[in-house]
This record gives C-alpha cells, sequence and structure tokens, in this order.
C-alpha cells in the first residue's frame, strides 16, 4: 500500500530549486526564519554530486533545516525521511533526520523523540545518506514514534562543533508502510493507528481506528499490554499477540471472532475472559450464543454474572453459554457462610421474615434452617435499613421469634445478583465442582432458564438452586447429576440435584445419582418425564428419602416413565405458612404414570410414595397412578404408598377423583387398587354379609362407594336351595369404616364380588 499512489497524497517536499522560502531555519512553523532570509545558507545551482542543493553554514549548536509543508501523519503509514549530505569545509559536525510534531490547528503534539539517529561526518567531500522513519506505531524500526501527531516538519539537524560548511541534497520523503506490513493487504495492525501497549495509555481510540481501516482484513495486536480505557466494539477478525486489560465496567465486544478463546488470548486470563465474553453476550445483538471452545475454566472464586455487567439488574433476551467446563481453584473462596440471626415471623405475611438481627451479613441465596423450615426455603432479597428478608416460600409453623441459621452456599456461576433473568440457556456444559463448589444459583426473578445437556459432576450442595421465582417455565433436559456422596449412607446426605419455586417446570431424560433427593419442588404444573434417579446404599434395610419432593399440596404434576430407584415420592404441603387445611384446594393433581419403580435391600415398611401432610384436615383430591411397575429386590415391601402422620393425617371421608389402575407389582405384599375388584365368601348362611376391603385400597382408605355387586356362582339358602337375589351394600362400614355390608332379604351363603372405591369418583 502506498498513500501517495492509492489516495494521492503528497509527502514529498518541494526541492530547494523552488525557493529557500519554504525552507525554515526554525522549526518549519509559519513565520519562523527560512533560508531565504537568514543568511547561512544559499541555494548551489550545480554540485557534482547533487546537482541543485542546499549550502548551509553551521552557526548554531543545533542548526536546523526544516520543510515548512505539512506532512501529514496517518494510521497505518510509514514515512521515510532521507537526506544526502557532505561536508565541504571547516569543522564535521554531525547530523540527523529531526522533525516537528503537530496537531491540527498548530500546537506542538506530545512525542516520545522528535530527531532520528545522529550520523558523524568524517571526510570532506564524501556523500553521506542519514534516514529515518516516522509513524503512529511503536514498531521495530521505526525512529520516531509519533502517536498523538496529525502530521509534521520534517528535515534535518546539524549538531557537534559550529563553523562548518555542509551541503544537502534535496530531502525526499516516501511511504515505505510496505517495509512493516508485507502482509498488508489481509491485516492491520492497532500499533500503526496510535496504540501504545504499556497498559497505562488509554489505546481505546486505537483500536477501533485500526477496526474503521481494517476494511475486511484482520486486525493484529502486536505484543504488548494495551489498556481499554473505554467501551470497545471491534467489528473485524482480530489477533493477538499482545493482550488486553480493561475495568469491569467497560465492554470489550468481539463481533467477528466472538468466542471464548478469542478472548483468552485478549486478556490471557481463563476466569476474566469468561466474564469479559459474557459482558459482550448481554451486549451485542447480532449474537445469542458464547461458544466456549470445549475449554475448561478454572475460577478462583464464584462468578457473580451480574457483576460481569454492572450496569443490567435484569435481562430478558435469548442468550446461550455452550461447549465448555468450570471447575473450581481450592480455596477459601468456596467456603459455604452461615449466620446466626433471630427473626420474627407471621403466617399473615408469608413470605416475610422481620426483625432480622445481623441483616446486613445474610447473603441474598441463603438457605434457610431452622425448626419449623421446610426443604430448600432461600432468601430472595433483604432491606437492610427496614432489616427484613423476602424468603421463597411459607414456613409452617413458625409464628412469632425464633432464631434461624442462613447458610450460603458458593457456586460456579451466580445469577443471584440480577433482579431477573429470562430466557437463559446453559447448553453442553461440564460443572466439574470437585466436592468444593455447588454449580448454578439461578436470579431470584425470570422466566424459562434452560439447562440441557450439561454435566453436574460431584457438588460441594447444590446442583441447580433457585432461590426464588427465577425458575418459572425452567427446563432441565439430558444433564447428569453425580454426587459427591457416592460412598455414604443415604441418612448421611445432604446434597441435591435441584429445586423449584415457581410453576411450569420441565425436567426430562436426566440421570442423578446418590444425592440426598433429587429434586424439591414448590411450584405447580411440572413435567417429570424419562429420568432415572437413584438414591440407594449398599446397607441391608437401608434407610431410603424421598427422592422427588413436593411441597405444595395442589402440585398438578405429571410424572411419567421415569426410572425411581431406590427412592420414593414424597408429597407435603411444608411450604405452607398455615398447614392446617381451611379452604381451597388440598392435596391433587399428581399424575404418576408409566414409570418403573425399585428398591433393594430395603426393609419391608418402605413405600414408593408418601404423603406427608403437616397440619389437619387434608384429603386427598385427583391422584392418578396408572400403569407403573413396582419392583423390589432383596426381601418383599407391605405396601407401595403410605401415609406419613408426624404432623397430620388425612380426612379420608372427603377423598375424591383417586385411580390405582394397570400396576404391576412384584415384591409387594399388599398390592393396592382403585377402584379395588374384591370378593367376599360367606360360609355360613347369613343376612348380612361383612367384607373387609383392607389392605387393597389405597392409604387404607375408606370404602366409600359400591360400583357392581355380582354372585359369583349360585347363592343358597341354609337348606340348599338356590336363591337368585342381588343385597344392597352399606358402605364406610365398621368402626374404621374400610368394611361394605352386604344386606339379603334371608340367610343365604356363597361368594360375591364387587367393585370397591375409596373416593367420590366425581
Amino acid at each position: 500500500m502506498n498513500k501517495a499512489i492509492t489516495d494521492g497524497i503528497v509527502f514529498q517536499p518541494l526541492p530547494f530549486a523552488a525557493g529557500l522560502g519554504v525552507w525554515s531555519s526554525g522549526d518549519g512553523t509559519p513565520g519562523s526564519d527560512t533560508y531565504a532570509t537568514s543568511g547561512t545558507g544559499v541555494f548551489v545551482a550545480s554540485d557534482q554530486d547533487f546537482g541543485g542543493c542546499l549550502e548551509v553554514q553551521k552557526t548554531s549548536t543545533v542548526q536546523k533545516v526544516r520543510y515548512m509543508g505539512e506532512t501529514p501523519i496517518l494510521p497505518g503509514c510509514y514515512l521515510r525521511i532521507t537526506a544526502r549530505v557532505k561536508a565541504v569545509a571547516g569543522p564535521l559536525p554531525n547530523v540527523r533526520i529531526a522533525g516537528y510534531a503537530a496537531r491540527n490547528g498548530g500546537s506542538a503534539a506530545s512525542v516520545p523523540t522528535s530527531v532520528g539517529p545522529q550520523i558523524t561526518l568524517t571526510t570532506y567531500g564524501a556523500v553521506v545518506e542519514v534516514s529515518a522513519i516516522v509513524g503512529i506505531g511503536d514498531r521495530t524500526g521505526v525512529d520516531l514514534v509519533w502517536p498523538n501527531a496529525n502530521y509534521g516538519h520534517f528535515g534535518l539537524d546539524l549538531t557537534g562543533p559550529s563553523g562548518g560548511l555542509v551541503r544537502i541534497d534535496d530531502i525526499t520523503i516516501e511511504d515505505y508502510t510496505v517495509a512493516f506490513l508485507p502482509d498488508i493487504l489481509g491485516s492491520v495492525d492497532v500499533r500503526d493507528y496510535g496504540a501504545i501497549g504499556n497498559n497505562v495509555t488509554d489505546d481505546s481510540a486505537a483500536f477501533e481506528a485500526a477496526d474503521t481501516a481494517a476494511q475486511g482484513r484482520e486486525i493484529i495486536v502486536s505484543e504488548g499490554v494495551y489498556k481499554m480505557g473505554q467501551d470497545v466494539s471491534i467489528q473485524s477478525r482480530i489477533r493477538f499477540v499482545g493482550r488486553v486489560t480493561q475495568a469491569a465496567d467497560k465492554r470489550f465486544i468481539l463481533q467477528k471472532d466472538f468466542n471464548y478463546q478469542t478472548y483468552v488470548d485478549a486478556f490471557e486470563d481463563e476466569e476474566l475472559a469468561f466474564k469479559k465474553a459474557y459482558q459482550a453476550l448481554l451486549n451485542f445483538s447480532d449474537h445469542e450464543s458464547l461458544d466456549m471452545n470445549g475449554r475448561r475454566v478454572t475460577l478462583r472464586e464464584p462468578v457473580d454474572m451480574q457483576a460481569c455487567d454492572p450496569s443490567r439488574t435484569s435481562f430478558a433476551t435469548r442468550r446461550v453459554i455452550r461447549n465448555g467446563q468450570f471447575q473450581p481453584a481450592a480455596g477459601s473462596a468456596w467456603n459455604t457462610e452461615n449466620v446466626t440471626s433471630q427473626a420474627t415471623y407471621s403466617p399473615g405475611n408469608a413470605n416475610t421474615l422481620t426483625n432480622v438481627t445481623n441483616v446486613a451479613n445474610i447473603a441474598v441465596g441463603s438457605l434457610v434452617l431452622g425448626s419449623v423450615v421446610g426443604r430448600e426455603v432461600y432468601v430472595t432479597s433483604k432491606n437492610v435499613g427496614a432489616r427484613t428478608l423476602q424468603i421463597s416460600s411459607g414456613l409452617y409453623d413458625a409464628a412469632g421469634t425464633q432464631t434461624f441459621t442462613f447458610r450460603r452456599f458458593k457456586y460456579l456461576l451466580d445469577f443471584s445478583g440480577y433482579a431477573s433473568l429470562s430466557q437463559f440457556v446453559i447448553d453442553d456444559v461440564e460443572f466439574q465442582c470437585d466436592g468444593q463448589a455447588s454449580a448454578i444459583i439461578l436470579a431470584p426473578q425470570g422466566l424459562t432458564f434452560h439447562v440441557r445437556d450439561c454435566f453436574f459432576t460431584k457438588p460441594k450442595d447444590r446442583g441447580i438452586s433457585s432461590p426464588g421465582n427465577g425458575c418459572q417455565g425452567m427446563m432441565i433436559d439430558r444433564c447428569q447429576f453425580i454426587s459427591n456422596e457416592q460412598s455414604a449412607r443415604v441418612q448421611d446426605r445432604t446434597t441435591i440435584s435441584f429445586n423449584a419455586n415457581a410453576n411450569d417446570v420441565k425436567v426430562r431424560d436426566n440421570r442423578s445419582s446418590l444425592f440426598k433427593h433429587f429434586g424439591v419442588i414448590q411450584g405447580g404444573g411440572s413435567t417429570i418425564t424419562g429420568n432415572h434417579w437413584f438414591n440407594g446404599d449398599s446397607e441391608n434395610n437401608g434407610v431410603r428419602r424421598g427422592g422427588l419432593i413436593f411441597t405444595q399440596p395442589n402440585c398438578r404434576a405429571a410424572i411419567t416413565g421415569n426410572y425411581i430407584d431406590n427412592n420414593f415420592i414424597e408429597w407435603t404441603n411444608e411450604s405452607q405458612a398455615d398447614p392446617a387445611f381451611t379452604t381451597g384446594y388440598s392435596f391433587g393433581g399428581l399424575t404418576v404414570t408409566g414409570n418403573h419403580f425399585v428398591c433393594i435391600n430395603v426393609n419391608s415398611g418402605f413405600n414408593y410414595i408418601v404423603i406427608k401432610p403437616y397440619g389437619p384436615n387434608h384429603f386427598l383430591h385427583g391422584l392418578s397412578v396408572v400403569s407403573n411397575v413396582f419392583r423390589t429386590f432383596n426381601g418383599n415391601i407391605n405396601r407401595i404408598e403410605s401415609i406419613d402422620t408426624t404432623f397430620g393425617n388425612l380426612d379420608y371421608g372427603r377423598t375424591r377423583q383417586v385411580t390405582f389402575d394397570a400396576n404391576v407389582y412384584h415384591g409387594v405384599n399388599e398390592p393396592v387398587f382403585n377402584p379395588a375388584y374384591l370378593s367376599h365368601s360367606q360360609s355360613t348362611p347369613s343376612s348380612q354379609w361383612v367384607a373387609a376391603t383392607a389392605p387393597s385400597l389405597p392409604f387404607l382408605g375408606r370404602a366409600r362407594y359400591i360400583e357392581a355387586i355380582a354372585a359369583d356362582g349360585p347363592l343358597q339358602n341354609g337348606a340348599g336351595q338356590v336363591v337368585n337375589q342381588i343385597p344392597y351394600a352399606d358402605n364406610n362400614y365398621g368402626t374404621d369404616q374400610r368394611s361394605v355390608r352386604f344386606v339379603f332379604d334371608q340367610a343365604l351363603r356363597g361368594t360375591i364380588r364387587y367393585t370397591v372405591r375409596m373416593d367420590n369418583p366425581t
């Protein structure tokens, strides 16, 4: 590239033959003395070596010769100034190329140096050539680095002893850029546009100038440390030899080469590179995803995702982080923080703790622990001045003032600093927690957070935590959760794969191994399909915990096609501030269909479905358990279902719309059905036959409805005569109301079959 040719720019000064009025004996600035009037220089028309030339007598310590024309200094352009000189008489001086650096308007530009290398004249009549290269970029071979200059007045200096007579050939200035950019057609260097690379000077403008000039070519960031003091956006391809530094609140957006590896090259720090790349992801609409290039990022501390771009407290445009790994570096930054504080709770203000002592030290996202606190209750926000905390759910029996523990786990990626985050996706990422860190904590509010095809390996405490309603519509698909408690007994485990507080959660095709719980779900409308969660251990007659926990009674959930291995579905109302039923919906809306339930080496009292009301007067209103397989190994269990009456029992007289049908029972002593198809044989003639339905109805429910009665063979009176008669039935019979009384108008014996329900089917 030659600007004189391509852009028609004139660099070459006028020859001395054109007149000495444009050649200054000062700096070359307007008004300075010229050799036309100074008396120290004359034009020689026919020197045998030079032809026309300037003859100067050195009378000053530094005898200057400057062209008064303004030679432009352009980004990406390097000029070579050349002068041929010879000593004619008198003391032999030194000679060097020199210039005056100026800014638009004529003021002096601050530059590192304004003189080139010096040569000493040693012989009279010998022609000596002296040259220097000037340009914006600090490159090897550039003598005059002028990053802040717009133009210059160039010429030469005579230094050393005075009194000598020197002749100077016409000075030449040529575009010498090609010597520095042999591949000029394919790249531009930020140094050519004023970048200094000393980590002090702000090189932001130089980077953007290089980007503007690139026009499809690659930008080269040469060796150095380049401070980006402002937001910088680069639209061109870019390659880093040096590195950049930038404050957290400034953005470095690489539009063409937007991937994690480029940011690693730019910042030479993989943790900082991720933060800056994530920041850019939120601020450039042409990219919906950040490709981690399969790289593993070692984190020295939890990444506060909101702090990566402090100006944003909410975000609701789809963005994706994909194809990478995160792991913690050992250190105290991952230590769990525990704060113990006294607080007051009122069920009428179910999601608020008031009069909280030490509230300033309680972190948002802390797990709330106490004797009357349900599972997976988190701090969603705090007001230090008001001494209040907002929490993710009600507390089931906490009215009054008491002491709570607030436990803050440390997560590799921490989104809790956002007020709201929606439509965020993490795809094909492995969280190698190494037993030191948890993986992800969501924002307190937001929609459709999506985690897919990810591995959560050995989280210290949690895989995915939702401290509020940022899990609304959350999707967890095709992920693997591998516990850090593989060798621990079930009763000793503390880790949980995920929790959710809001509605419409989808958990599909995941695998979870050896956690305390697979999931704790507070919201309604969840779909749990195609998963395998295994929570067992090698203990004989071992303890088993709930694998999937619902903490609201009307959960409206579908559990379909899962492999539920050595754990049970636990259905509670522990998230209700007033756990006693008064009005509204009680336990209902749960469908359990087409699942495989398996247990090994458990005691006979183990159950696969456990309902645990935390207060009185609750009842079942909508439960369907259909087409499942219940299988035990190494010993039988008595039943698949039970009520945990620690806090309260169900009102069996209000049970409605319950179906247990088409299930397969292997190793279960007392299969259950609703409706149940039962028979009763009466060997002694009687007009009242009493048939016990236990243990065939689910949850040992009452015999509430008789749907059908049929004689199985002849009914006979005491004389052996066949009597054709259909009895009427009394349901809810007996002190436990679990029997049916069939009443005939005479004493009969024989067998009848009947269909009985423990619910109101309408």
